[in-house]
């Protein structure tokens, strides 16, 4: 009997386990649909910001903005890291510190050396595992999460850009996981100081082509700034920055909460399955006590026909 309790005991408290499972999963669904809306609304400004930004770079000299170029005799560097303040999300945040890492292994390692690395982690988790690996740490942003807004991003900004401007760090890079799906989140690793050149390409139906002479990427876009270009950077440039950190966090957190979901369902499932297998277990040890105690009853009554 005590060992129908104790697999009862097992069952009731694995229920109940599942329980708390099943709301997480349902909570977790709930904040990915929001922080999905919060993407697609904030995706396609920043890859414009990004577009006109880059343009502008290409169109002027390379000392036309501070932020095109790193300062001179600055050798640190600054990675940006972004993971969850929590668990229960799978390999979520061991992903983005495992790319954080390999990326300071493969890329920082003489950096590291000469102490010129610092890192800024927005996220508990990435916080307590390099603040536990003596890495030099900038800033606080533990516990960001739970009313994360765009201050947050406009924060970090400033913290790098601040280093930046005074020669601590010549570069800075980013390190986040990206929403591509509920199960698959991609990891990324981008630059985003000095301001790298890059291309975006804007796809061109056939329709379109025609008539036009199109350049070599593809675009047929010839921009008319107003008043200026060197005046539009001293506005667009902060915009830019900020947007993709912004991005960069909202995309983390959709992908945190689409991976808790996806872990809490298999938790679910795995809560279910156990569930089955001690049911089972617990009827055949059930089955087996019935059987000994008839055995017993006959083998008594036996004893008092033979003694009578």
């Amino acid at each position: 009997m005590a060992n129908l309790r104790d697999i009862r005991n097992r069952i009731d408290s694995i229920e109940n386990t599942k329980q708390v499972t099943r709301a997480m999963k349902m909570v977790a669904a709930a904040k990915l649909r929001r922080a999905q809306e919060k993407i697609f609304r904030a995706r396609p400004y920043a890859y414009k910001i990004g577009e006109l930004t880059n343009h502008l770079k290409q169109e002027l000299d390379p000392t036309a903005h501070p932020f095109f170029q790193a300062p001179d005799e600055a050798s640190g560097a600054l990675v940006i890291v972004i993971t969850a303040d929590r668990g229960l999300c799978g390999s979520f945040n061991s992903d983005a510190i495992n790319t954080a890492e390999h990326l300071i292994e493969t890329t920082y390692a003489e950096t590291q050396s000469a102490d010129d690395l610092f890192l800024l982690c927005v996220g508990k988790k990435g916080h307590k595992h390099f603040q536990k690996r003596d890495h030099r740490l900038v800033g606080d942003y533990k516990g960001v999460f739970d009313g994360l807004n765009f201050e947050v991003a406009q924060q970090v900004v400033e913290d790098a850009v601040e280093g930046f401007e005074r020669g601590i760090w010549s570069e800075v890079k980013l390190v986040y996981n990206e929403f591509k799906n509920t199960i698959v989140q991609n990891q990324i690793v981008e630059p985003l100081l000095p301001i790298p050149e890059e291309r975006f390409e804007t796809p061109v139906m056939e329709e379109e082509a025609d008539g036009f002479d199109l350049p070599a990427n593809g675009r047929a876009i010839d921009y008319i700034f107003e008043p200026g270009a060197p005046a539009l950077l001293d506005e667009l440039v902060p915009r830019y920055l900020y947007y993709q950190v912004w991005r960069a966090l909202l995309e983390s957190n959709a992908a945190e909460q689409g991976a808790r979901m996806v872990a809490m369902d298999n938790a679910t499932s795995n809560a279910e399955e156990l569930i089955e297998d001690l049911t089972l277990e617990y009827n055949r040890a059930r089955q087996s006590a019935i059987t000994r105690e008839l055995l017993d009853i006959t083998s008594g009554a036996e004893a008092l026909e033979e003694s009578g």
